[in-house]
């Protein structure tokens, strides 16, 4: 699956535009969703200084990302290069979310029961 994620208040605590250190246990699971072969699209608003900034943090932390505010090159493939600015995800991760950040185990736990769901429903007769 492909999973959007947003950096602050999501990945690190912050103080825009200060990183005030990671998300507790955000390095933890976005390695593991990685390394079962998800997708991981850092979805964020920095840009310039303030992006590679953020880069640099997920770097230093190996926290495994596939693009920055970028479509998978499948899906462009797939559907053209016209796919317009929102990035499409199975999931979006975002402290913003209505109801607020409910934490990374939490994301976890929501994240097994949507592959769960969706394998079912592309799961070949």
């Amino acid at each position: 699956m492909i999973i959007a994620v947003d950096f602050d208040g999501t990945i690190v605590r912050s103080n825009y535009p200060v990183i005030l250190g990671e998300q507790p246990y955000a390095g933890e699971t976005l390695r593991a969703l990685h390394s079962q072969g998800h997708k991981i699209i850092i979805w964020t608003c920095r840009t310039g200084d303030r992006l590679l900034e953020a880069i640099n943090w997920l770097l230093e932390h190996r926290i495994p990302f596939s693009r920055i505010n970028d479509h998978d090159p499948g899906n462009v493939a797939k559907y053209g290069g016209e796919a317009g600015k929102k990035i499409y995800a199975h999931v979006y991760i975002d402290d913003k979310n209505i109801g607020g950040f409910p934490g990374w185990p939490a994301c976890m736990e929501m994240i097994r029961e949507m592959e769960d769901e969706y394998n079912r429903s592309h799961a070949v007769p």
